[in-house]
């Protein structure tokens, strides 16, 4: 693993550490509530396989977990390496009284503590673009999972199509870097959001990189323009 990796990764815990206390008003408001409804989607995406055990991976303040919660499971955990986004996703948990069915704890994509075939179901949302190593994050996930179940992993896109390519640009470009700066003090988070999602491999070759790691039947459903596309795949 290179310097420069491992200078991602750490970049990633600290900047998300150092928005924890603005982040979920701040996903709300850039939004405009859209992100509820992507989550919702990831959860109807899941609930005809009646999954029991879930693993949420870069679970952040918890809303993805809780939004499965609404499934008939038995356990959700989320794992996440910014811990004092945790903290605030615990709090979250406690308040709806759903401590018994999620838990959270510090963990890492690429070195998942659970056992080979272990998860009904695996989720990320808007967290795969920050994997230091995606092929081996997504592997991870792959060797977890139990053979015939399914990810969902919702994340950032790019609009192809005008005008709303052009609004979407101009949004993520000059607004939201500067809305993002100005509440969470942060000067770096929400200019590394673009960045980070113009980076991204998307569409089939995203799904290319699925199939690499083992994943079968991957596919994709394009959300609110192409401003957001949930990937489906089953091992």
């Amino acid at each position: 693993m290179t310097q420069k990796t491992h200078a991602k990764k750490e970049m990633v815990q600290n900047m998300f550490n150092n928005i924890a206390p603005k982040y979920d008003l701040l996903n709300h408001l850039l939004s405009a509530g859209i992100d509820k409804g992507w989550r919702r989607k990831v959860r109807k995406a899941l609930a005809a396989d009646h999954p029991e055990i879930i693993l949420d991976v870069a679970t952040g303040t918890g809303d993805l977990a809780i939004e499965l919660a609404r499934l008939p499971v038995r356990k959700i955990i989320g794992i996440d390496i910014a811990e004092d986004m945790l903290e605030i996703g615990k709090k979250k948990i406690v308040k709806r009284g759903l401590e018994q069915i999620i838990t959270l704890e510090p963990g890492d994509s690429e070195a998942i503590r659970y056992e080979d075939n272990y998860f009904d179901a695996i989720t990320v949302a808007f967290g795969v673009r920050n994997y230091e190593d995606l092929e081996k994050g997504l592997s991870e996930m792959h060797r977890v999972l139990k053979p015939g179940k399914k990810t969902a992993i919702l994340e950032f896109s790019r609009p192809a199509s005008f005008p709303m390519k052009n609004i979407y640009q101009f949004y993520f470009n000059y607004i939201l870097p500067g809305v993002g700066r100005m509440v969470s003090k942060d000067q770096s988070a929400y200019t590394y959001l673009p960045q980070s999602v113009a980076r991204f491999p998307e569409n089939k070759e995203f799904m290319d990189v699925l199939r690499k790691v083992g994943f079968k039947n991957p596919r994709q459903n394009r959300l609110s323009f192409g401003i957001a596309t949930l990937y489906l795949a089953e091992k």
